[in-house]
């Protein structure tokens, strides 16, 4: 979960951009696709295109799996602050959880692995941000240097939300040109389009209707996304404050769709085709 009230807390974050600037990007970023098909919905699946057995090859792909399992344990790691391009911010938090206590950080977990496998499978390289889920941190602005220093070709942040119990869906979070990552607003954009494509197609999880607008929403408050030097989204893959979200969230089967998804979108991003 990234930026509202954790259960655990009640912080709220800071601002969040819609209307205007919103329709705005997604302008550009759907002209920015125009490689891509029409609708998100046929997107995956429209041009059938034989890649090689190793599209990735060559390729660093980044993995930020959100938190951490032992975050709770020391808040005051938590609560000391850092710059993340435009403000302070506190270092982490703990994440969310559903009603079972299924916390959001192991889900996150769970995805990166399940995502890496398929990447290395691919031929890629994959850099974590974090290699296990017993442990505290590292902070956000961190995570994002860790990445940068990979050189990544592209680079996802993993998350699942907590919204109003009534919400179901997962958003995109992109960013907002900040200065460090100014030169990768355009190819974000785009990324995010596929992501979101891929949502449709390979989940079982439909567009938020709770969170941002269509299933994205760009934040200018997140270190993550503001300073980045690559490609990067965010995605929230469902609400764990919902039962219907929450009972899919935990599935190993639903784990992996969603890995399966994130990894086309990266295939597309970086070679131009969906996988067969």
């Amino acid at each position: 979960m990234i930026g509202r009230a954790y259960p655990h807390t009640g912080r709220v974050p800071a601002q969040v951009l819609l209307g205007a600037l919103t329709i705005a990007l997604l302008t550009a970023g759907c002209a920015a696709a125009s490689a891509a098909p029409a609708g998100p919905g046929r997107a995956r699946h429209a041009a059938p295109h034989r890649l090689s057995s190793k599209p990735l090859a060559g390729k660093i792909i980044g993995i930020d799996p959100g938190h951490n399992g032992r975050n709770y344990t020391d808040p005051a790691f938590l609560a000391h602050q850092i710059w993340n391009g435009r403000e302070w911010e506190d270092c982490d938090t703990t994440g969310t959880e559903t009603a079972g206590h299924y916390t959001e950080s192991r889900f996150n977990f769970n995805v990166a692995t399940y995502l890496a496998a398929d990447l290395r499978k691919d031929g890629a390289r994959v850099v974590f941000t974090r290699t296990n889920n017993h442990g505290i941190g590292p902070c956000v602005n961190r995570r994002a240097r860790i990445l940068n220093r990979a050189h990544a070709n592209v680079s996802i942040d993993i998350h699942a939300d907590y919204g109003p119990a009534s919400g179901r869906g997962f958003t995109v979070l992109e960013p907002v040109a900040d200065g460090p990552n100014n030169k990768v607003i355009r190819s974000s954009t785009r990324f995010g389009y596929f992501v979101h494509a891929a949502f449709l197609a390979d989940t079982r999880i439909p567009v938020s209707n709770y969170y941002g607008r269509n299933g994205y929403i760009f934040r200018n408050d997140l270190a993550g996304l503001n300073l980045t030097t690559m490609p990067k989204v965010l995605i929230e893959s469902g609400n764990m404050n919902n039962a219907i979200d929450a009972r899919m969230l935990v599935r190993a089967r639903v784990q992996r769709s969603i890995a399966r998804a994130l990894a086309a979108a990266i295939v597309r991003f970086l070679t131009g085709h969906w996988p067969a």
